[in-house]
């Protein structure tokens, strides 16, 4: 005889399932028809390859790189239209609360998945084959998970331990395969964080790189200054442009530095002490007169006091520290 489908039978009552597709069929048609519409060449593209994957059942583990303003999250609630507009089901989850807001139906996956914030490297969520939560997944067609690059590497390893177990109830061979053979989709930015060494990958990655944040409502006639500086954005975050930062955020700076509401308006932030050195030494080459150093001291002189005797700890560093640039550590202040 046929083995039942356990599944079949509880989706009824099954409330995880019901909120998946709790959807205005009819409306969800409709607002897929619009974003479609309203994709990039390249966007479609990798729409077009990850659909492939979920309605063929192909398996497969996808990568999405895009800078922030490339359309990421647009293309996410299109994938998301396409497949919820034919009745089912897909997961959209990420790191924080306040980016699973961004998606349609999102939820933070530590929530959606039982993943606890202490892990270690061979963890495995909570997550029963008979639970409401395991026949959610063996239904679903796609899991998105955005702002993955932020999430540490034991968590998509719990994840995969865990779908893994989920599935090869349905076929043994589900548990060789990344991900249980579910097709998933992970999507960021790598220049959010530190480098990243790139080993052995059984990804598909697609990259986006055309900001269509900044041409949203603007006039035709701005376009080309426009993509100018989206260009001059991703140059910045690539390290490629170096000095004209600074002739960007100075501009005339010979004329102004006298003014000190001049500086006071404009700052650039740099993530290390080194760069802000670097920053500092271009900035001073700019300047026609000589160097002169004020140092600072770490300690009080007794010498200046009437007294002999004082409670050194009344004094902070911070006070001695005062003169400090930028935060280095030389405790020495450079004016021309």
């Amino acid at each position: 005889m046929p083995i039942t489908d356990v599944d079949y039978f509880s989706s009824s009552n099954n409330r995880l399932i019901t909120e998946e597709l709790d959807y205005d069929i009819p409306n969800m048609k409709n607002e897929f028809d619009r974003m479609f519409l309203a994709l990039t060449n390249k966007q479609r593209h990798i729409f077009q390859d990850i659909m492939i994957a979920v309605k063929e059942n192909k398996k497969g583990v996808f990568f999405v790189h895009g800078y922030g303003g490339t359309g990421k999250t647009f293309l996410w609630k299109t994938i998301s239209a396409a497949i919820r507009k034919d009745g089912h089901i897909v997961l959209n989850g990420a790191l924080s609360g306040i980016a699973s807001l961004l998606l349609s139906g999102g939820r933070t996956t530590h929530s959606r998945f039982i993943i606890p914030f202490e892990l270690t490297d061979d963890f495995i969520c909570k997550i029963n084959r008979s639970s409401d939560l395991g026949s959610l997944l063996r239904k679903t067609s796609l899991i998105i998970w955005d702002g993955a690059p932020m999430v540490h590497k034991h968590e998509f390893e719990a994840l995969d331990r865990s779908l893994k177990d989920v599935f090869k109830s349905q076929n043994s061979t589900n548990s060789d395969i990344p991900f249980g053979g579910k097709v998933i989709v992970f999507g960021g930015d790598f220049r959010q964080i530190l480098p990243v060494i790139l080993g052995e990958q059984h990804i598909k990655i697609h990259k986006l790189t055309k900001n269509m944040r900044l041409t949203v409502g603007s006039d035709q006639s701005d376009i080309e200054k426009i993509r100018d500086f989206a260009k001059w954005l991703l140059d910045i975050g690539e390290g490629k442009l170096g000095g004209s930062l600074i002739d960007f955020v100075y501009p005339s700076i010979l004329e102004k530095y006298k003014n000190t509401n001049y500086f006071q308006e404009r700052a650039i932030l740099a993530p290390k002490n080194e760069v802000v050195q670097e920053i500092n030494d271009r900035l001073l080459l700019k300047f026609p007169r000589d160097e002169v150093e004020y140092l600072s001291s770490d300690s009080i002189c007794q010498s200046e006091f009437v007294h002999d005797e004082f409670d050194a700890n009344l004094y902070s560093p911070d006070v001695f520290n005062g003169l400090k640039v930028s935060g280095l550590p030389n405790h020495k202040l450079v004016i021309k």
